[in-house]
């Protein structure tokens, strides 16, 4: 995924996140963030952002788990993978992550073979 790594949102209402849904806000994403336990990193934001490009980039009913999970794993291989993305959200990176991006959480990624706990 060709992604700005930005560490943070920028101003205006989703500066910085092009792929973002309609009705999203960075505000959004820092509230479930905060009631979900977790303090939004710069690695985070990228995350989110990926999941807004890749979902942008294909139907709902063409959203494949392994495809999406190659897809980050590829973009964070260098700091880890998908090992390193559970560290930064314990709650699953597609099923928590999708949540905080403002997106469909895709059928299977709310699987314990994928480390999801929701």
């Amino acid at each position: 995924m060709n992604v700005p790594a930005e560490s943070k949102p920028v101003a205006g209402k989703n500066a910085g996140f092009p792929f973002a849904p309609e009705n999203w806000q960075a505000s959004d994403a820092e509230r479930i963030a905060r009631e979900e336990g977790i303090e939004l990193g710069p690695d985070h934001w990228l995350l989110l952002r990926c999941l807004q490009e890749y979902f942008s980039r294909h139907e709902d009913s063409d959203i494949k788990i392994r495809g999406l999970k190659d897809a980050l794993d590829e973009t964070f291989h260098q700091k880890g993978g998908g090992g390193y993305l559970h560290r930064l959200f314990p709650g699953g990176p597609i099923a928590q992550g999708c949540r905080l991006a403002g997106l469909p959480v895709p059928p299977g990624a709310v699987d314990k073979s994928f480390g999801s706990v929701q």
